[in-house]
């Protein structure tokens, strides 16, 4: 299958049914989209298709399509959502920080002044163990 992943394209080898998640990081060792839960509840494996919010766990790969995805790759490391994340201090333990930061990059795109129920909405299902989630809506 031939995929776009972060702006490239790339041809993968695994059976159509494989979750995205494992092919962004088995195959393309795109690490940094995280495992959580494998049911698409907590957000660690939030990913990026079209510009929406994707849960990767349980997407099958042969659903991507023709369709852009964006990693937390992707943004390069200087993404001004990321750059918030730094001067917010957000992250603790970090696991679930690839999957928060995807979810407010695609809010913010969509929605550049969201309101407090704004960012609830986009960010409920990215589960932070570590409750950073009035730093996440600071950063926002």
């Amino acid at each position: 299958m031939d995929l776009r992943v972060n702006g490239k394209n790339v041809s993968v080898e695994s059976d159509p049914a494989t979750p995205l998640l494992w092919v962004l990081r088995d195959e393309l060792k795109l690490t940094g989209t995280k495992f959580g839960c494998g049911m698409a509840l907590c957000g660690a494996c939030t990913v990026l298709m079209d510009g929406q919010p994707i849960r990767a766990c349980v997407t099958p790969v042969e659903a991507v399509g023709a369709a852009k995805i964006t990693t937390i790759e992707g943004l390069g490391g200087t993404h001004p959502v990321q750059t918030a994340w730094i001067r917010h201090d957000v992250a603790q333990c970090g696991y679930c920080q690839s999957g928060q930061i995807m979810s407010a990059v695609a809010l913010l795109a969509a929605n550049p002044k969201p309101s407090d129920a704004d960012i609830d909405g986009a960010m409920d299902g990215n589960i932070c163990r570590c409750g950073t989630y009035q730093r996440v809506r600071a950063a926002i």
